[in-house]
């Protein structure tokens, strides 16, 4: 059975994988049939390459990929857009969708991004604010509270 998976590559404590379609009997490193894009979870956002038309072929023609590719092509929209062509949607319909699905993913990532730089400065300003104030009382309520 064929399937599409990660190849590791890179650095030790550093890697990079390669999107691969292999036959499930080699090895996770080992041999492969075709190279089908790259991901790099390293880097902020993580970088993830991947050539459509031939993951589509080998979705095609019954490869299965495995969860962490699945995650990765479904955050690309490239299983959204095979379960569209599955269902038999016109090509306009289908662009159409996955240009909307895209556009929600970024505004989504960006929503997180101000979440996580709203929350990093909160934590900031409590440790930086002095003692007798009225937040350093309230966080050391819920401190209290908490256990």
């Amino acid at each position: 059975m064929v399937k599409i998976r990660l190849k590791r590559m890179g650095k030790r404590h550093y890697p990079v994988y390669k999107i691969v379609a292999a036959d499930s009997r080699y090895p996770r490193d080992g041999r492969f049939i075709e190279a089908l894009g790259t991901y790099n979870p390293n880097i902020d956002p993580m970088e993830v390459t991947i050539k459509e038309p031939r993951v589509m072929y080998w979705l095609k023609v019954g490869a299965q990929p495995t969860e962490t590719v699945r995650n990765l092509l479904k955050n690309e929209g490239v299983m959204m857009k095979f379960q569209l062509e599955k269902k038999g949607d016109s090509a306009e319909d289908i662009e159409s969708k996955v240009q909307k699905f895209l556009s929600d993913k970024d505004a989504k990532i960006n929503r997180a991004r101000e979440k996580k730089s709203r929350r990093k400065q909160r934590k900031k300003d409590i440790k930086n604010a002095p003692k007798d104030s009225p937040e350093a009382a309230k966080t050391a309520e819920t401190v209290t509270s908490g256990t």
